[in-house]
């Protein structure tokens, strides 16, 4: 069991999505913070404890990232290849949490070594499940 909270970013534009997914994660049973991020920019910066969020003690190294491919800026394929192209970064598991079913989607996130691709569900039971699912393999289950 861990001893502090695990650490998710989320980075998500969408705050109607990025509320969802924060509801949902409420009814997993793991002791969690999440850190929402609604740019790509200050997502780096965060990542990377550069500018407002250089404090780690604030801002600290997330246990997981779920990330939009639908930002409104920067695309989020730019993201994951930056994280996965870092050093420092690059173990850091990146679930794809989206809405395309896009075969070119997919294939372009693998390509650039994301851990998981997940469309978001419609139907509110289907995501708190996935969540659910999603938190527990992650954060409970996996060993890193």
């Amino acid at each position: 069991m861990r001893d502090h909270p695990a650490v998710i970013l989320l980075i998500e534009d969408d705050e109607t999505h990025a509320m969802l997914i924060i509801r949902a994660f409420e009814d997993v049973k793991i002791n969690h913070k999440i850190h929402w991020m609604c740019s790509a920019d200050d997502a780096l910066d965060y990542l990377l404890q550069k500018g407002k969020f250089a404090n780690p003690r604030d801002c600290p190294r997330p246990d997981l990232i779920l990330l939009d491919l639908r930002l409104s800026v920067v695309d989020g394929h730019e993201v994951l290849r930056a994280i996965k192209g870092s050093q420092k970064l690059k173990a850091l598991p990146v679930v794809i949490l989206t809405t395309s079913r896009n075969n070119a989607d997919i294939a372009k996130a693998y390509s650039n070594y994301a851990n998981s691709y997940l469309v978001k569900p419609m139907g509110s039971e289907m995501f708190r499940e996935m969540m659910n699912d999603l938190g527990n393999y992650w954060l409970k289950w996996n060993i890193k």
